[in-house]
């Protein structure tokens, strides 16, 4: 089993209520091989919501304690953001997910690029809660730019 962000399944999940179709992941998904899943809805989150990026570090300071998860209007979120990263570890496990597709540059599923933290379109190198919970777990992450290269593979999980 595959999982894979919601809002590349074109699910209208993203904190502006849109998505981010990905098309080269229908046949997996139309074919039971692969499951949708938003951290973010999991967490308690609606849609839309406020943007929110990690402030002082990345998703693995923010599960180590080191960095906060805040909304644009200064909330601190950080609790939801690990919520949903711990409740889709579980779904990953459950299903037996041999890898998770996530978007990139997301605060929750980004996997190698997040925004810095200051809401001014500055992107870092890092990966985002639950990219780096996955990881820290065993279960291979990739984002929807490595798709083209991945694709073949991923049809014949």
């Amino acid at each position: 089993m595959i999982l894979v962000s919601s809002c590349l399944a074109g699910m209208k999940v993203r904190y502006n209520g849109t998505d981010c179709l990905e098309n080269s992941l229908k046949e997996l998904l139309d074919s039971g091989r692969a499951a949708a899943v938003c951290p973010e809805l999991l967490g308690g989150f609606s849609t839309p919501r406020e943007p929110a990026e990690i402030s002082g570090g990345t998703g693995a300071d923010v599960l180590d304690g080191k960095a906060r998860v805040i909304d644009r209007s200064g909330n601190d979120v950080t609790g939801m953001y690990l919520e949903g990263a711990r409740i889709t570890l579980e779904t990953a496990r459950k299903c037996s997910a041999s890898i998770v597709v996530l978007k990139q540059n997301s605060p929750s599923c980004g996997s190698t690029m997040i925004y810095n933290g200051d809401f001014a379109g500055v992107k870092i190198a890092g990966e985002g809660v639950t990219a780096a919970l996955l990881r820290r777990n065993g279960i291979r992450v990739i984002s929807e730019q490595e798709l083209p290269e991945r694709l073949e593979e991923l049809l014949m999980l």
